[in-house]
């Protein structure tokens, strides 16, 4: 992905899951209370202040648990508001499918096909909006960043983006559906986020679809030929696979190490940013492509169709 990803040897493709769902929310409390540390020596502070400055610090804090009280109740009337008007953007949804991927064809459309060009094969006849999906995600600076040249082909077989909210555990999911292409099996590509506080979202993890590359085809990886060394036996170059930057590492979230015991302050921080980076990516993901969270990014995602 973008090279924020690999400063100082921290590898986001590399890290794979292995742990348990109570492993995770153990290390990322680990790893909330490292971040925290510092703050925590500063509650001393406090005790330094004048009686009268520590009674105004306290109604400080009843305002900001009043807040805090009217927030929730925004989380919750927002929850049953986004879910009334899911269901009624689903036709727009479908409408929007079909017409992309060439099922069905708009009104008003013309035949400005001549007499000579009638009997062309009517199979190379251009049909719904080509390279749509590509188009929008590369009008979002965060996402053309993680999109490499390389991706673009494949990224042209992608037909739809669909988002949804899961309960149990609380957390959105996106589904990339692809039609059949030269690149990978799936037909479907998953990426699910579970969040510790769905009032003030926290994330716990992220879970990506091993994606299943046909041979010599996989983009996330390439092979580097290496000249052996002076005076070597072997005078074969060395190949290896190494790991490589792609929008497909989207799929290969970045993950807490097993112990959180080897971390350091500035280690934690890195993986913090890496984690946010890897939401906030989903979360664009979701609002340009089919609703949640924000509907005016799903309006600037057209616009380079009208406008470009």
């Amino acid at each position: 992905m973008s090279n924020d990803n690999h400063q100082d040897g921290f590898n986001l493709s590399g890290l794979r899951a292995a742990m348990s769902e109570e492993d995770r929310v153990g290390l990322v409390n680990a790893l909330k209370d490292k971040l925290q540390s510092l703050a925590g020596k500063h509650t001393d502070v406090l005790e330094t202040l004048s009686a009268a400055v520590r009674k105004r610090v306290e109604v400080l804090r009843e305002i900001q648990n009043q807040h805090d009280e009217l927030e929730t109740k925004f989380f919750e009337e927002r929850a049953v508001l986004e879910a009334k008007y899911q269901k009624l953007y689903e036709p727009l949804y479908t409408k929007r499918y079909e017409i992309v991927n060439g099922v069905v064809e708009v009104d008003g459309i013309k035949n400005e096909s001549s007499v000579e060009t009638l009997a062309e094969d009517k199979a190379s006849e251009e049909k719904g909006v080509p390279d749509f999906w590509l188009t929008a995600l590369k009008t979002n600076e965060v996402l053309a960043e993680e999109i490499q040249e390389c991706d673009e082909e494949a990224l042209k077989y992608l037909k739809d983006i669909k988002w949804c909210r899961i309960d149990n555990p609380k957390g959105f999911k996106l589904e990339f559906f692809f039609n059949s292409n030269p690149y990978f099996k799936n037909s479907v590509l998953t990426k699910t986020y579970h969040m510790i506080d769905e009032d003030e979202p926290i994330l716990e993890k992220a879970i990506g679809t091993d994606i299943e590359w046909f041979p010599g085809k996989c983009l996330t990886q390439k092979i580097v030929k290496k000249k052996p060394k002076k005076g070597s036996r072997n005078a074969k170059p060395i190949t290896k696979t190494e790991d490589c930057e792609s929008f497909f590492n989207f799929f290969n979230p970045p993950e807490v190490p097993d112990d959180d015991a080897d971390i350091d302050e500035e280690t934690a921080e890195q993986l913090q940013s890496q984690m946010e980076l890897d939401y906030d990516i989903g979360r664009v993901e979701g609002s340009k492509s089919i609703g949640p969270p924000s509907a005016n990014n799903s309006k600037m995602f057209y616009n380079v169709f009208y406008n470009g």
